[in-house]
């Protein structure tokens, strides 16, 4: 197993949108979830005095083959059209890494 911590910032005037959107997931895409071998998926927000707002993702990855997996929920169409409703919502990091749209983190610190 292999745990995710992520970070993306969020449009204020999007905040609402997104809180809906995720208090009421798309059945399918918490199955592709599970398909591609994740468990543990969390997503916290922070709201900055200055008006800037992020969000953190943790998950834990127990399959065999992260990219594979990856591969698979891009292809899958419902995801494709979660994720057309939720990006508009979602501010990258400028310092990301190329190819990330989450800004991905390093883990500096478990106990189990």
């Amino acid at each position: 197993m292999k745990r995710y911590g992520m970070v993306i910032g969020v449009y204020a005037e999007k905040l609402d949108e997104y809180r809906q959107l995720h208090a009421a997931v798309w059945p399918d895409v918490l199955r592709m979830i599970q398909q591609c071998h994740i468990q543990n998926y969390s997503i916290y927000l922070r709201q900055l005095d200055d008006g800037q707002h992020y969000l953190f993702s943790y998950f834990e990855y127990v399959g065999a083959d992260f990219t594979a997996d990856m591969a698979k929920m891009a292809a899958d169409p419902t995801t494709q059209k979660w994720w057309a409703v939720c990006i508009p919502c979602q501010k990258p990091l400028e310092q990301r890494t190329a190819g990330e749209w989450w800004a991905g983190m390093e883990e500096v610190f478990h106990q189990d």
